[in-house]
């Protein structure tokens, strides 16, 4: 495998696609990147509202970001700094009712309980925890 040059989509200006990127995304199962570093950075801060809380385009050590162009995935830890965990801007979380399996009491939980996994209120919960 050979250093590739590539063409972002977005401004059209070449890029390179190192040998060591190409195994990296080979690995993850990732389409070559069709826009480059800062292209995906860019994007990345749009989608995040553009209050990153990662400071910058690429990982220095090799030209990864965490912004994969094509290819999706998750983005969470990867090289990029994996920020945007606390920036969810997607409205109040959907809460769900369920019956707490210490108490019987009424719980709301934050996500779609299932059967045969217990469900605690948040007094029960503190308990089972220890706190």
């Amino acid at each position: 495998m050979a250093d590739k040059t590539l063409t972002c989509s977005d401004c059209n200006m070449e890029f390179a696609f190192t040998e060591r990127e190409q195994a990296f995304y080979a690995e993850k199962g990732f389409s070559e990147p069709r826009r480059c570093p800062s292209c995906r950075a860019s994007r990345k801060q749009a989608r995040s509202g553009g209050d990153s809380s990662y400071g910058g385009g690429s990982y220095s050590g090799g030209g990864y970001d965490s912004g994969y162009g094509s290819g999706g995935g998750s983005s969470a830890g990867g090289y990029g700094g994996g920020g945007g965990f606390g920036n969810r801007s997607s409205g109040p979380r959907e809460m769900f009712t369920a019956t707490c399996s210490s108490c019987g009491r009424e719980a709301r939980v934050p996500f779609r309980p299932t059967n045969g996994k217990p469900v605690y209120c948040s007094d029960c919960f503190r308990a089972q925890r220890g706190g």
